[in-house]
């Protein structure tokens, strides 16, 4: 049995979003991150290797530097990775990405007890579309918004957060399943001994070479020129004014504050 653990390397758009003149992220002026979804996904697929005894294969596709990504993944508990990486498959949108992943899953071989996780989305996108298109292309059953999972056999219970109260769904593997933060699920840190381990794991290079035959691909629909999505504007919001705190006596200050407001004509 193995479980494929998608992840992402994406800005952190915590500080400041740069945007390139075609509309896509400046990554490079911007300091990367693994998507915080992924990492749930990650330690989801760690607790069932604790479990099961199972194999765990991260992939990412990205530029060449998401190998440094990748050898935290590894750090943290991952048995191998692999990078899809192609100057083919830069500026895909989620649909050309989806089906590049799939078509890397398929290359390297879905078996019948076989599990793939994604995060919920990722925070460059929020788009939250790339892991149940995966899963159609593979056409295997997909679970969304998974917080809990329990595999017996071939069989997997999932507990899926919905906003008002959640579902319990049994399905069947291979399948794909989306996770979500719930309270008792933290991301793992990387240990002393996986840090020293993590160069001597193996790591996969899937290029346009490797992957340009695979049925799953349509090489017409994949990178910048080939989405059939394309981004019409892309700009960093203004940065809100500074707010005015007033202090003092309770009754001056609501006096002021009301004789601001009507100033403004909000009142």
């Amino acid at each position: 049995m193995r479980i494929f653990v998608c992840v992402k390397q994406v800005p952190d758009t915590s500080g400041k979003v740069a945007v390139n003149p075609d509309g896509t992220l400046n990554r490079n002026s911007m300091a990367a991150i693994i998507n915080p979804d992924d990492m749930i996904a990650l330690e989801q697929a760690l607790r069932l290797r604790d479990e099961l005894n199972c194999q765990i294969t991260a992939l990412t596709m990205g530029p060449p530097q998401a190998e440094g990504m990748l050898r935290e993944i590894l750090a943290i508990g991952a048995d191998d990775a692999v990078l899809i990486s192609s100057r083919e498959f830069g500026g895909s949108d989620t649909y050309a990405t989806s089906q590049i992943i799939a078509a890397a899953i398929s290359h390297l071989g879905l078996n019948e007890e076989d599990i793939i996780f994604c995060g919920r989305q990722a925070i460059d996108g929020d788009t939250a579309q790339v892991g149940p298109q995966i899963a159609e292309k593979l056409e295997v059953p997909q679970v969304t918004y998974a917080s809990k999972i329990k595999k017996d056999g071939n069989k997997l219970t999932i507990k899926r957060v919905l906003e008002d109260g959640y579902m319990m769904i049994e399905t069947k593997t291979p399948c794909l399943i989306t996770c979500v933060k719930d309270d008792d699920i933290s991301p793992r840190y990387m240990t002393i001994n996986g840090i020293m381990d993590c160069y001597s794991k193996p790591m996969t290079v899937l290029s346009f070479q490797e992957l340009k035959d695979e049925p799953l691909i349509n090489l017409e629909t994949i990178g910048l020129k080939g989405s059939p999505t394309n981004i019409f504007k892309s700009f960093t919001p203004p940065q809100k004014g500074t707010g005015i705190m007033l202090e003092g006596d309770g009754k001056e200050t609501v006096a002021e504050l009301t004789n601001r407001l009507e100033k403004l004509h909000l009142i």
